[in-house]
């Protein structure tokens, strides 16, 4: 056996683990493992879900959201109330300190509007996210299957 074949196995598993690392970090905040669903030809907006650790000593917010794929972007919530769904726009979204904040489908989540292309499975696309205090990351959002829950299902 060649050097060369020696190393697949070990570059496979490389490949692999960082498929599994989605975590980006900001200070003292965490991102983990942002996912968006995939969206049907000619939908015109598409959600992501991740989530927000906080493991500082103090608050901080995230206020906007950014994606070159999208013609906007707001944060959402989604909620029922009496049977009915119903999604608004919030002006930030609050995490305290060692707190945890997920971003999922049916409750808080990133809103691209304005769709210029759908978002197709095994795509990734660009996101910033800008907070209060820890200021501007930008992170790869996963587009996973239409029916996704988190990020790899």
């Amino acid at each position: 056996m060649n050097d060369l074949s020696k190393l697949i196995p070990a570059v496979i598993l490389l490949f692999a683990v960082a498929a599994q690392a989605h975590d980006y970090a900001l200070k003292s905040l965490t991102i983990g493992h942002p996912f968006a669903r995939a969206t049907p030809p000619g939908a015109a907006v598409g959600g992501v879900f991740l989530t927000i650790r906080n493991q500082g000593k103090e608050a901080d917010r995230l206020l906007r959201a950014a994606s070159p794929v999208a013609g906007f972007v707001e944060l959402h919530e989604m909620t029922m109330d009496g049977g009915v769904m119903k999604m608004r726009a919030v002006s930030g979204i609050e995490v305290k300190p060692g707190a945890t904040v997920e971003l999922k489908p049916g409750g808080l989540h990133v809103m691209l509007e304005e769709l210029k292309r759908p978002l197709r499975q095994g795509d990734q696309v660009p996101l910033s996210l800008t907070f209060e205090k820890a200021g501007t990351i930008d992170v790869m959002v996963y587009v996973e299957s239409m029916g996704a829950m988190s990020h790899g299902n």
